[in-house]
């Protein structure tokens, strides 16, 4: 069977991270790159048998290509410090690795949201590339909304990818308002420019998608204010992109771990 290495980036993530670590204890190796923790972090850590590196702040898609290029093992299980496997997605993982056919795969990823587990619209099943082959996959640099890039379709996973998303809305908010900095800082430096049309729409569609298309309408008020809080940060991004082109500039935002 293929070894596997389970790979964490961690800032200030003492509150779910003892969870996380023991649901990947299956891997042949745990490592922790943490960009300068000053809560019970690297404690946790190290008392899960992690091993543990440290590197300043990178961006999202830099930091876990750092990761992985120091992991053990060249297949990768990524997963962020507020996420779990399932003991369903645990057993697929080890099945596959005995044969692998793809150098990627997606698996489903259930979101928690005030006190809910989501289980339509934008909370599920939220299909995410975490396991894959560094020899041919890689994640992307993106400062924000990082993705696995590989040469072919990933495959899909049975079982789910647990992340408890927020610890209450204005935490919740607090990091939206961040990623949607990064989100237009990348659109603007790509020459994507924000239009009346997309300002307006983009939210609008969204929300129709997510709530009517999707059945967020039935996650009840906890799946209405997650998508109502999606669409406004495509609000937010594009009207952040709109202050950029005026010459203008947004607060620079904290990594968002």
């Amino acid at each position: 069977m293929n070894a596997l290495s389970a790979v964490v980036i961690t800032l200030n993530a003492e509150r779910g991270l003892e969870d996380c670590l023991r649901s990947v204890a299956f891997a042949d190796d745990i490592l922790v790159v943490d960009s300068g923790s000053t809560d019970r972090t690297l404690a946790i850590a190290a008392g899960c048998g992690a091993r543990i590196i440290h590197q300043e702040w990178l961006g999202y898609g830099a930091q876990k290509s750092f990761a992985a290029d120091r992991a053990e093992h060249d297949w990768i299980l990524s997963i962020d410090a507020d996420e779990q496997v399932t003991d369903e997605l645990r057993q697929a993982i080890v099945a596959l690795l005995r044969e692998p056919r793809r150098c990627a795969y997606r698996m489903p990823r259930r979101n928690r949201f005030m006190g809910r587990w989501l289980r339509h619209g934008e909370g599920y099943p939220d299909y995410s590339v975490r396991l894959f082959d560094r020899r041919q996959a890689r994640w992307s640099d993106d400062p924000v909304h990082e993705k696995v890039v590989c040469p072919s379709a990933p495959g899909l996973l049975r079982g789910d990818l647990l992340h408890a998303s927020e610890e209450g809305l204005a935490d919740y908010i607090r990091k939206q308002n961040g990623y949607t900095t990064l989100q237009a800082r990348a659109l603007y430096q790509a020459g994507t420019r924000s239009t009346v049309s997309r300002t307006v729409f983009s939210p609008c569609l969204r929300f129709f998608k997510f709530y009517f298309f999707r059945l967020g309408f039935l996650d009840g008020l906890p799946g209405f204010v997650h998508i109502a809080i999606g669409c406004f940060n495509s609000f937010l991004k594009y009207a952040k992109l709109r202050e950029l082109q005026a010459g203008g500039d947004v607060p620079r935002s904290q990594s968002g771990l």
